[in-house]
């Protein structure tokens, strides 16, 4: 009832609805109107209440619910169904919890993490409102040998939502995306299968949005950035929200339906942070120094090590760095 209040309110922004009028669409009394308006105000939505002219809705909140981005989605599943919270302790917990009982293309997302959490089990620091932490629910019928192919499938869908917002950046395989040499996104793909049946598959994408620089501590502020910081002024999580699931859509059907990332390979290795560097790429404590060549169609990245060995190296627990920092 509130979301047809609020879309009622929204498709009528510049006239004012009265409490009856309301109810007569909905079929519930002006009592029933007057309290579900009352916590649309509570959740920050602007409403004017005037006597005998009803109610006019003159500003929305920041906030990331399927109502404020479902004007710019173009999906046909992704997104299409979204759990939002306030906080929560971590949207691939949550995503993980409710995986079996949600469908497909389901979306968890909060406004702030507790206890967010990166590759290789690091702390990922999710401000209020700042940034964007989700976690899609995907359930493809492959090999769980190929759900790696995922997390570039959504490396490429970030990059390529950003450069429609005129934002440039850099995929550091397999799952960081990088403006000027700082990480401004991190992806972390999980799974759940038995033998060779994949359950779900949980991708949670963190991304940096309108995070000051007081946000980061003195050990991540030369290495990890944001869009504001970036672009110098606030970006809009909105579109890019549904951008990135727009796009991500458009990788993923492909993918779902022929195992096609043609697509994906060649926007990683176009925007590549990685190829034609050196690089260190670290495994079981054991770190080898190398040239990062090429990423071949399964989506590995070819390196060229010290001793003139060439390996195809898979994403799994592996991490590459750039010799001298990050990149």
């Amino acid at each position: 009832m509130k979301d047809e209040i609020l879309r009622l309110l929204k498709n009528n922004k510049d006239e004012f609805l009265s409490g009856e009028k309301i109810g007569e669409k909905l079929g519930v009394s002006r009592a029933a109107i007057w309290k579900y308006i009352n916590v649309l105000k509570e959740e920050g939505y602007g409403i004017e209440s005037v006597p005998k002219q009803g109610y006019r809705i003159v500003s929305v909140p920041d906030v990331l619910t399927y109502e404020e981005i479902k004007e710019y989605l173009s999906t046909k599943f992704v997104g299409r169904n979204i759990c939002y919270f306030d906080t929560i302790s971590s949207t691939n917990m949550e995503a993980k919890r409710i995986a079996l009982k949600n469908p497909e293309g389901t979306v968890v997302i909060s406004e702030e993490q507790a206890k967010g959490k990166g590759r290789l089990d690091r702390n990922w620091v999710s401000p209020p409102k700042k940034g964007i932490w989700m976690s899609m629910i995907l359930k493809p019928e492959t090999e769980p040998t190929k759900v790696a192919k995922i997390t570039l499938l959504g490396a490429a869908g970030v990059n390529k939502a950003l450069e429609d917002m005129g934002i440039y950046s850099k995929i550091k395989w397999p799952n960081d995306i990088v403006i000027d040499g700082k990480k401004v996104c991190g992806i972390l793909t999980e799974m759940s299968c038995e033998l060779n049946m994949i359950n779900y598959v949980i991708m949670g994408i963190g991304i940096n949005v309108n995070m000051d620089r007081e946000d980061f501590s003195e050990n991540l502020i030369n290495k990890a950035t944001s869009l504001k910081i970036e672009q110098n002024k606030e970006i809009n999580r909105k579109e890019l929200l549904a951008g990135i699931l727009n796009r991500f859509e458009e990788f993923y059907i492909p993918f779902k339906e022929d195992n096609e990332i043609s697509e994906v390979i060649e926007i990683c290795k176009k925007n590549s942070a990685l190829i034609g560097k050196k690089v260190r790429v670290i495994k079981d404590g054991e770190t080898k120094t190398g040239k990062a060549l090429d990423i071949n169609n399964e989506g590995q990245l070819i390196v060229m090590f010290e001793d003139g060995s060439i390996e195809n190296i898979f994403s799994g627990e592996v991490s590459v760095r750039g010799l001298e920092g990050y990149v």
